[in-house]
């Protein structure tokens, strides 16, 4: 009886060796498998076989079945996987359950849907029977174009339809073919000189790996070069991979895909999908044109594919902060270049890693300074000195006469502040007690609407006490400001004003092209919100932003604080004046004399990434040294300290490789459980990678145990 090794989703760093019965037939690489594991049963990759086992034979189990109702990973996939496995040291069987929708991952019989019906070769040259009037209309109707089931339901057709499917003549398919006659790219619009001038310098790169860093101010176009793009590599029968970081840049985005492409298949990936439209949007993926997703859409299946984007490249949601804790943006490129297929990233602010590598030569950096729309201007920036001008509910004067001035030339506003809930914390002013969150060193948030106490770490909820629990104070009050407090406040100030808030707790995927309309037929006047308004947006009837409270990022420990806070200002100023009416952006802090203020004021990403640079090369900081992050989480710090140092002990001594002492996390404690980290450093990735490859395997001989500890290569967060 074969062999075969098939890869599961264990914390283990192996394969696992099965037999496969002859009455299963084959299992090729990539295949889903059903098989014993311990007491139960799991689904997993079938790699290929294996020539001998050092598992003795009355030892092997049997494969219980081979899951022919879904498609193979293909290999491509499998070497992607691969590569995350090496590069990030993690289980190759949990990187590759990982990279399917979950309802694939259940060993339940599954069928997918197929929503169309389409004619087939027979049906075209058919002739139905002469009193079959039904089925012959359901036919010339489907020679015209695809009939959607929902549609042939409605008008109860779907006994002719199934006659038709019977005689060979029509069949159920997933996605509809597009139509050889029908136009399938809209007109663009006219290209400005700078978007003609990158143009000139991409499509020729089509069609080979190479990496495009295109730095482009917000409202510069950067949409429609990537549009122009699509629609060459579509032109050539290839497919286009489209990432973005944020679930809720993806309805926007694919309305104006579908209108660019009216006649193409474009499909959606993300997690904000049922589990079933998930399922039955990763086994269409194969099959589209054009596939627009989040971080995990990476691993999609596309054996066509000609081309990558990634938009907001620099975006911290590209990089998964749990689990495999990969960068979305980098496997992009390691799958580019595995393909031989250009990648093409996109910013307003680049990170400072791709734009280093832009600066080396290593990338090509394309620059678009001008907005896209002619008459349009980049927004004048103010800053409110909050030593000199007082605070009422967290708004300053100039603040509230420019949002009055701007509501009554009935133009809209947004006022940014990235913090949901009501208010930080509760506090007593008898005792000073803060609303501590038992299980985390956080404090509760104060959510007045659903009259709880949230924490945003492990997500424990509980009631708003009615007293303080340490002296019995009945006079507890909220603590700062949050967006929930923030449209309070507004909304008493300026009665007539029409606002909206735009949050974690207000929005879900299918409301952003509600407030889409909302804005742009003119039925908000303000918006408040945290970052998930920071970028994508374009309304264009926008020319006021006021930024609020974002000082704490000016002394943060982490490095990177202020490149992320240069990077989100300026996408929020960004949403000001896109059109044809000058924007204004009103940011108020307690430091005017900061350097990121200047280079703010001036728009002037490229000085500040200079400066930056500068810093973190004279500090030997990323993107001038390459870090790997040991995390331990254990019931006690003192614990989890210990494993790290024990840890540092078994260290290989490499001369290139630095290895700093263990400290307790800046967020010590999280659902129970102390935090501890060790950096390793090193001004090589091959020899910081050869340094964690002898490594991982001691820590697992570490005791005692943990209860969790994980790597992190090229960590963003600390």
């Amino acid at each position: 009886m074969p062999l075969i090794q098939v890869a599961l989703d264990t914390p283990l760093y192996r394969l696992f060796d099965y037999r496969l019965p002859e009455e299963l037939g084959t299992a090729r690489p990539g295949s889903l498998v059903e098989v014993p594991f311990g007491r139960t049963r799991q689904v997993g990759i079938a790699l290929g076989p294996a020539a001998d086992s050092a598992i003795a034979a009355d030892k092997l189990r049997d494969v219980i079945r081979v899951l022919d109702d879904r498609p193979a990973l293909s290999p491509d996939i499998l070497r992607l996987a691969q590569f995350c496995a090496d590069y990030y040291h993690y289980p190759l069987g949990a990187i590759l359950l990982a990279t399917l929708p979950p309802r694939l991952r259940n060993a339940a019989p599954f069928v997918a849907d197929t929503p169309w019906l389409v004619v087939t070769d027979g049906g075209r040259s058919a002739e139905p029977a002469a009193r079959a009037h039904a089925q012959r209309a359901l036919l010339d109707a489907l020679r015209e174009a695809p009939q959607p089931r929902d549609t042939i339901r409605a008008q109860k057709q779907s006994r002719h339809a199934a006659a038709l499917v019977t005689a060979g003549w029509a069949a159920w398919v997933r996605l509809p073919p597009v139509s050889g006659d029908s136009p399938r790219t809209a007109t663009p619009p006219p290209a400005t000189a700078e978007q003609q001038t990158a143009l000139e310098s991409l499509l020729p790169a089509l069609g080979k790996f190479g990496v495009h860093l295109i730095h482009g101010v917000t409202g510069s176009g950067k949409t429609e070069l990537y549009l122009r793009l699509i629609d060459a590599v579509l032109a050539d029968g290839r497919q286009t991979l489209v990432l973005i970081p944020e679930i809720a840049l993806t309805p926007q985005l694919e309305q104006h895909f579908r209108r660019r492409f009216p006649r193409r298949r474009i499909v959606t990936l993300h997690s904000g999908l049922a589990e079933k439209d998930r399922a039955e949007n990763w086994l269409a993926a194969p099959d589209c044109d054009v596939l627009l997703g989040t971080r995990l859409s990476v691993f999609a299946p596309l054996p066509r594919l000609g081309l990558i984007v990634v938009d907001e490249e620099h975006d911290a949601s590209f990089k998964q902060q749990d689990s495999l804790r990969y960068s979305a943006r980098d496997v992009a490129i390691a799958r580019a270049k595995q393909r031989n297929v250009p990648v093409v990233l996109g910013s307003a602010t680049p990170s400072l890693e791709s734009y280093a590598h832009a600066l080396a030569g290593r990338y090509q950096l394309i620059e678009l300074q001008q907005r896209a729309i002619s008459q349009a201007r980049l927004p004048t920036i103010e800053l409110v000195d909050l030593k000199h001008i007082p605070v009422d509910n967290g708004l300053t004067r100039p603040v509230l006469q420019a949002l009055g001035e701007t509501l009554a030339r009935g133009e809209q506003s947004l006022v940014f502040l990235n913090r949901r809930g009501y208010a930080p914390a509760l506090y007593c002013p008898s005792c000073a007690w803060v609303s501590p969150c038992p299980r985390c060193s956080a404090r509760l948030v104060l959510h007045r609407s659903a009259r709880r106490l949230k924490c945003h770490h492990c997500g424990l909820e509980t009631r708003i006490p009615a007293e303080c629990p340490d002296c019995g104070n009945p006079d507890l009050k909220p603590l700062g400001q949050g967006t929930q407090r923030l449209e309070e406040t507004l909304a008493a100030l300026l009665p007539a004003a029409r606002i909206r808030r735009i949050d974690r707790d207000t929005m879900r995927p299918r409301a952003w092209a509600e407030l889409g309309e909302a804005v742009h037929g003119g039925a908000v006047d303000i918006l408040v919100g945290t970052q998930m308004l920071a970028k994508g947006h374009d309304f264009p009837n926008m020319t006021l932003a006021l930024i609020l409270d974002t000082d704490g990022a000016l002394y943060s420990p982490d490095f990177r604080a202020t490149e992320r806070l240069f990077a989100q200002l300026m996408q929020v100023a960004g949403r000001a004046g896109r059109a044809d009416k000058p924007g204004r952006v009103l940011i108020q802090t307690a430091f005017p004399d900061h350097p990121l203020f200047r280079y703010l004021q001036r728009h002037d990403y490229a000085g500040y990434a200079r400066a930056l640079l500068a810093e973190r090369k004279q500090l030997d900081l990323p993107p001038f040294s390459r870090q790997v992050l040991l995390r331990a989480e254990a019931p006690t710090m003192d614990a989890a300290l210990a494993f790290l140092q024990r840890a540092a002990a078994l260290a290989p001594e490499l001369a290139d490789v630095s290895v700093f002492a263990a400290t307790p996390a800046p967020m010590a404690r999280v659902a129970n459980l102390e935090r501890a980290q060790l950096l390793i450093q090193s001004a090589q990735r091959q020899a910081l990678q050869a340094f964690v490859r002898d490594w991982r395997p001691q820590l697992d001989t570490i005791r005692p145990r943990v209860a969790r500890w994980s790597l992190d290569v090229d960590p963003l967060v600390f």
